[in-house]
C-alpha cells in the first residue's frame, strides 16, 4: 500500500513503485476509472492501445481474419496490388 499527499492545488505525486508497475514516464498521461465505489488508475496509452487493438480484432473477425497467417497473407497480397499499380501498371 503506498500513500500519496494532495498539495493545495489538488496535485499529488504518484509514489515510484506504483509508477513503475504502470510503467509511467515523465509526460504520460493517467486516466481516473471509478468503478464499484472505487477509484483506479490506469496508465492511459496503455488503455488506448488495448482500446485499439480491441477494436481491430473486432474489425478483422467482421471481415474473416482469424489467424495471425490470415493478417500476413491480406498483407502480402494488398501489397503486390499496390506495387503492381504503382510500378507495373505505369510500365
Amino acid at each position: 500500500m503506498e500513500i500519496a499527499k494532495v498539495s493545495s492545488k489538488g496535485q499529488i505525486t504518484i509514489p515510484a513503485e506504483i509508477r513503475k508497475k504502470l510503467n509511467l514516464k515523465e509526460g504520460d498521461k493517467v486516466l481516473f476509472v471509478e468503478e464499484e465505489g472505487k477509484i483506479i488508475l490506469f496508465n492511459a496509452g496503455y488503455v488506448a492501445i488495448k482500446e485499439a487493438q480491441e477494436a481491430m480484432k473486432q474489425e478483422g473477425e467482421k471481415s474473416g481474419l482469424k489467424s495471425e497467417n490470415d493478417v500476413v497473407e491480406l498483407t502480402k497480397k494488398v501489397r503486390k496490388e499496390l506495387w503492381t499499380e504503382k510500378y507495373e501498371g505505369n510500365a
